[in-house]
């Protein structure tokens, strides 16, 4: 079955490469948007209007993009990496990177649901802190993919 697969990845690896791009600039544009909304929301007073929105805003971001781009991106990456080596110093570090990225993700998630609960104890400076991992990662990532240091 696996050399089936590959044989299907070889024929259409560029298609793949493509939707697993595409995948990632739809999970990343979530991973960098949803803690901005985070720190917006904290200045919203528990109840209010504005703190309502920005929880409909954080769900539909969270589930209708980024879990969907997440899934995605890793079904079109793994079909890519099946057909690579394994060993590559430079796959494996990737693989790393894309698995704190994706715990990155979780960790919004839980975020999320403390807001939708009116129970986020944490102030603004976290989440803009927090903003910043995904694009280190990112950086990381596309080095680790495009230069292959290793």
């Amino acid at each position: 079955m696996l050399e089936t697969i590959q044989e299907i990845v070889y024929v259409a690896y560029d298609w793949i490469k493509w939707l697993h791009v595409v995948s990632v600039m739809a999970w990343m544009a979530g991973l960098l948007y949803l803690p901005r909304l985070f720190v917006y929301h904290c200045a919203a007073p528990a109840g209010t209007h504005t703190s309502e929105t920005f929880k409909v805003m954080e769900r539909r971001l969270l589930r209708a993009i980024m879990g969907p781009a997440m899934i995605a991106t890793w079904v079109f990456g793994l079909l890519l990496a099946s057909v690579q080596d394994w060993t590559s110093g430079w796959l494996i570090a990737k693989f790393v990177l894309v698995l704190i990225l994706s715990w990155h993700h979780h960790a919004q998630a839980r975020w999320r649901k403390d807001f939708e609960a009116d129970r986020n104890t944490r102030p603004a400076r976290f989440y803009r802190i927090q903003n910043e991992i995904p694009t280190l990662l990112m950086i990381l990532i596309v080095l680790f993919v495009i230069v292959k240091p290793f």
